[in-house]
């Protein structure tokens, strides 16, 4: 038991103190003691800034976050991968993206690792010969509708050009194969390749498939949500218990023809911000389709984003429907909410995870009762951590206005309700939702994390499954929020019930009293 805890000021410092001066300016620039203005302004953060040489951190690679984020989840578009079997071998699955195809006969190609398994004469001699050959034997054992091809490190190094061999290939075999350009080094974090893919994506796939299929009218995209441990067949469920026509979803369960059908929604919903805006902004510019802001993950954020949705399309039956939905499940979360809130009140937490999580989950913990001493991400930029109020304009890579299908109904409807205070291409951040004096670390290093827990010892922390280990090995409970270890779905109303039991299962349990690290076991 802690008697007194460092104030985030004196936890700052001492995180800082043992650096060279050079890293510890730059990482006093990084670690923000955070200060919620009357107008929601918060501290700047530095924030997409390369992580100095000899500091572990949380952070991923390009390609990572290219085909282990938004492409991995997709059932039937084979995705191969050009580079060593270790590159294709470790983002196989490894984030528990879940999928339900229709049939048992239906393509899902996710149990398959894909890979060219480059050796050491590749390296010397090239491999686009391999890949074309490990491209026509895909298309030859299961013929799928699309092929894509992800580079590696050593890819970009000795030059090969995954493009060149797709338009080959996708002459030859008469299927959409296109490549990204997603070699792990290119970019100062995973968040590099969900740009490479979004802009591959909306460029190869998007918009191809102009037939509105299901209902009519109030049809949605979800934008950001990978159905880790099945949370996107909860937020499925509940769109069509409310009335919503979901067309596509970037890209948890999702499908080629979801994916090229997805310009035929009237709306689009985004989840998580920092791996998938760029989609949402670029399908606006195009397509005229608004965006707004959405969170599942708590039960509280549940409803606040389906009663967006539904006033977003102004039809009173639609509104209705929604509302009995969340009243009904409402009911039933609370009575849990209270049970559990009972045995976990007070109790602290820290979250350094990826895309809006640590934003997001801070959520179910004030459900919880409980206080967030320290949050972060591994891969943000500004707008994530201040809101979009420091972007007025953002650049995207985007083909021109489509006249022939952009549709100007959806942007009459959002200038109306722009008019009545609905808020549109509008996301807040993390920072303003903190409390005064919480600590907000970007890109948090291994030796901080130890250093924090060893300061603050909170009752649970929130990090990936590299650092999970550690951190348990300190006696602190991880709960595993990239891809939940076994546990989930985590979203929705029924999710957060879920995430209420579990987290009070870790920080109620006896047993991290008794763990100690092999390094502090006396030896004989």
């Amino acid at each position: 038991m802690i008697e007194q805890r460092p104030t985030a000021e004196e936890a700052k410092q001492e995180l800082v103190g043992k650096y060279p001066s050079k890293v510890a300016k730059k990482r006093g620039q990084q670690i923000v003691v955070n200060k919620v203005a009357d107008d929601r302004t918060v501290p700047e953060i530095l924030v997409n800034s390369r992580t100095a040489p000899g500091i572990i951190t949380q952070r991923g690679c390009t390609y990572a976050g290219c085909k282990g984020v938004v492409l991995g989840p997709t059932r039937d578009i084979v995705n191969i991968t050009h580079g060593p079997i270790g590159c294709g071998y470790y983002s196989w699955l490894t984030r528990r993206n879940m999928t339900h195809p229709p049939t048992p006969e239906s393509e899902n190609y996710m149990m398959y690792c894909f890979s060219t398994d480059l050796k050491d004469e590749h390296i010397v001699f090239g491999g686009e010969k391999k890949l074309e050959a490990a491209v026509q034997e895909a298309y030859d054992l299961f013929h799928p509708k699309a092929i894509s091809i992800f580079s590696t490190c050593p890819v970009g190094l000795i030059g090969d050009d995954v493009h060149a061999v797709a338009r080959r290939m996708k002459e030859k075999l008469g299927i959409n194969v296109f490549g990204f350009s997603c070699e792990g080094y290119k970019g100062v974090s995973q968040s590099a390749g969900h740009h490479i893919a979004n802009n591959q994506l909306f460029r190869h796939i998007v918009g191809l498939d102009d037939e509105v299929r299901g209902q009519k009218k109030f049809r949605v995209n979800l934008l950001g949500e990978y159905n880790i441990g099945g949370d996107a067949f909860e937020i499925e469920e509940l769109f069509k218990r409310c009335g919503f026509e979901l067309v596509a979803t970037f890209s948890g369960n999702s499908t080629y023809g979801q994916f090229a059908n997805s310009q035929t929604a009237d709306l689009n919903m985004v989840m998580c911000h920092r791996s998938i805006n760029y989609v949402a902004e670029m399908m606006e510019k195009k397509y005229g389709i608004p965006w707004i802001k959405v969170n599942f993950v708590s039960a509280s954020g549940t409803a606040k984003s389906l009663r967006k949705m539904a006033a977003y399309f102004e039809d009173q039956e639609l509104m209705d429907r929604t509302e009995a939905v969340i009243a009904e499940e409402m009911a039933k979360v609370e009575e849990m909410r209270r049970k559990f809130a009972a045995r976990t009140k007070g109790k602290t937490a820290v979250l350094f995870v990826g895309g809006s999580r640590a934003h997001h989950y801070q959520e179910l913990f004030k459900e919880l009762e409980m206080k967030v001493l320290a949050a972060g991400y591994e891969f943000a930029h500004r707008d994530d951590y201040e809101g979009r109020r420091v972007i007025p304009t953002i650049k995207i890579d985007a083909d021109e206005k489509d006249e022939a299908k952009f549709r100007p109904d959806l942007a009459s409807a959002e200038e109306k309700l722009s008019s009545q205070g609905y808020a549109f291409r509008d996301y807040e951040g993390m920072m303003p939702d903190m409390d005064d004096k919480t600590l907000v670390i970007d890109d948090i290093s291994s030796y901080e994390t130890e250093k924090l827990i060893e300061m603050w010892k909170p009752d649970v922390f929130c990090a990936g499954i590299k650092e999970k280990y550690v951190i348990q090995k300190m006696g602190v409970p991880c709960k595993q929020l990239h891809n939940y270890d076994v546990g989930g779905p985590y979203n929705a109303f029924r999710g957060a019930v879920n995430f209420y039991r579990d987290i009070d299962r870790m920080v109620n349990s006896p047993v991290w009293k008794l763990a100690k690290a092999p390094w502090e076991l006396e030896t004989a």
